[in-house]
């Protein structure tokens, strides 16, 4: 990573989104950002290869709005994003709406388990960017609701969970729907074979972009004096999961690493609200703010700094003990310069990452850089946190009692006068008591936090292979999602006489249902129909999105297996 960054103002973008980064909180591009933002918007092909939370997503859509162009933009949309999952459709059409507010930009997420007359309607009413899903690309296309003659730019975004989760046919049917003079533009996790080929035939002598690959086998960690751990945590847990951890960690000085200015107000007054006293540090503060902050957290007066990337720089804390990246950083050489705030000068230290479920391929390239494995930890207990307070009581007394100025003598008036009316052993314990709420007191409004797991990576890495294997056997595994473990089958009456695959039944349930493709267990396709095991708790869930929706252009009639063994 080149030692000196540009700024946002130093790349190709017009005033509007620049203000609209500001305004996000956004201080610096990621190295991504840096890399592709040039070349896409100068026009060309783009074959990128990053993980989730590198960034990416700004990366292809802020070169998208820089193009756009004055005035009436007309009906059709000039951009087409494809994802492989609802949720992903969600997380981009709202990342491209908010930065591109300042120009009127029209976003259209299109997915299954939606309304398909919104979409209609929208689409009718005109859109500049169409984020799409697969299937639903297609049913619109083959509906003749989705025109792509004006499509001036293609993304693919997470290829290779598309392939994993069968959608190669319908990428090639898009691709071949959209104008011969375009740009293309792919990003990928991994480079298996099939992604290269796919590049080879569509992108047109495109630049290539890899971040997150190894570059020394020790990555610059400073070797064994910084306790690396990792927590699974959802992003909307993850403030009390902080809290959580730092309870029971109970650390000296800490910084808690996070992507914007907007998230470190945010949780600065969050965990200014838990008790502890935190100082908000970042790009938008003056220089005479920043020192002041700096002189609490030196003095001791400020146990917890919350600091973006670049307000932090070159920052040395002597009594630092632990480094939290809020957020997983955005290439792994990120990670080791914030680790290494501790564990300077022999000093050892303590690096805490909370890390959300689908970020596998992000913590994996951190510990290739790195050359180390990093611990995944489940999130401490109410029980944990109320032992570890307990803990804590009991360390004060004992120090208050072996302290020889502490002069305890002083207080032997107030013991005499109650022995005389309670029992020695009752004294004490309301007196242990009075100490236990000073240090944090007792834990009963704390809710328990989820148990999360990392969603395991498929075959070639990706989130959505590995069903092939059990469907070819006719064998049964549990779901790979880390939910409860029951299953309900279903029976849809389409079969291999429809030209059915494991991977359509695949593509289908995860793109129009909650269900994602780790959580479906095993297939079973006869020449007339199929049956799939799909989590208990969300099977009418399955059977109504199957219900409205097309497998490989056919209705399908779907209900639960009467001779579900599971039922």
């Amino acid at each position: 990573m080149p030692d000196q960054i540009p700024t946002f103002e130093e790349l190709p973008l017009r005033p509007e989104l620049l203000e609209a980064l500001t305004s996000l909180g956004y201080e610096e591009p990621t190295p991504i950002q840096c890399a592709a933002i040039p070349p896409m918007v100068a026009g060309h092909d783009l074959l990128g290869q990053a993980a989730t939370g590198t960034g990416k997503t700004a990366a292809f859509a802020l070169p998208i709005l820089e193009k756009f162009a004055a005035g009436d933009r007309g009906r059709l949309p000039t951009a087409l994003v494809l994802v492989p999952t609802r949720e992903l459709a969600m997380q981009v059409s709202q990342a491209v709406h908010r930065y591109g507010r300042g120009l009127g930009a029209r976003v259209l997420p299109i997915y299954g388990g939606q309304p398909i007359g919104r979409q209609l309607k929208e689409l009718s009413r005109g859109v500049d960017v169409v984020v799409a899903t697969p299937g639903r690309a297609i049913d619109h296309l083959s509906r003749g609701t989705l025109d792509l003659s004006d499509v001036a730019v293609v993304v693919l975004d997470e290829a290779d969970e598309m392939l994993d989760m069968g959608f190669q046919e319908d990428l090639e049917a898009i691709l071949d729907e959209a104008p011969v003079e375009r740009q293309t533009v792919l990003f990928s996790a991994t480079m298996p074979p099939h992604i290269e080929k796919l590049a080879r035939k569509h992108l047109n002598d495109p630049v290539r972009i890899t971040l997150g690959q190894d570059k020394s086998a020790t990555g610059g960690t400073d070797g064994p004096r910084i306790e690396q751990t990792a927590y699974v945590v959802t992003r909307q847990n993850k403030p009390a999961a902080l809290g959580r951890i730092l309870d029971v960690e109970s650390p000296g000085a800490t910084i808690v690493f996070c992507g914007t200015r907007n998230e470190v107000d945010e949780l600065t007054e969050t965990m200014n609200g838990r008790g502890y006293r935190a100082e908000a540090l970042h790009g938008g503060m003056s220089q005479e703010q920043r020192d002041r902050v700096m002189d609490r957290v030196r003095n001791e007066t400020a146990d917890l700094l919350v600091a973006t990337d670049v307000a932090a720089r070159g920052l040395d804390i002597d009594h630092l003990t632990h480094v939290v990246n809020y957020d997983v950083p955005s290439a792994p050489e990120s990670y080791t310069h914030r680790i290494g705030r501790v564990g300077r000068a022999g000093r050892e230290g303590v690096a805490v990452t909370l890390v959300e479920p689908r970020q596998h391929r992000l913590l994996k390239a951190i510990e290739r850089h790195t050359g180390q494995k990093m611990s995944v930890a489940k999130i401490p207990t109410v029980a944990d946190l109320r032992a570890r307070r307990f803990e804590l009581t009991r360390a004060a007394l004992r120090e208050e009692l072996l302290d020889d100025a502490a002069d305890l003598d002083r207080f032997r008036v107030v013991v005499d006068s109650l022995s005389d009316e309670f029992d020695l052993v009752e004294v004490a314990l309301a007196a242990v008591k009075l100490a236990h709420d000073t240090t944090g007191g007792d834990v009963e409004d704390e809710p328990e936090l989820p148990d999360m797991t990392l969603a395991p990576p498929g075959k070639d890495g990706g989130g959505g292979g590995g069903y092939k294997g059990a469907a070819r056997t006719g064998g049964r595994r549990p779901p790979r999602g880390g939910g409860s473990g029951d299953t309900a089958r279903i029976f849809v009456n389409v079969g291999r006489g429809a030209g059915i695959r494991p991977k359509d039944l695949v593509g289908a349930i995860a793109n129009e249902s909650p269900v994602s493709g780790r959580e479906i267990g095993a297939i079973q396709i006869t020449q007339n129909f199929s049956l799939v095991d799909v989590p208990a708790d969300k099977v009418d869930a399955v059977i109504t999105a199957l219900r409205n929706t097309t497998i490989k252009g056919r209705k399908a009639n779907v209900r639960r297996d009467a001779r579900d063994p599971n039922g």
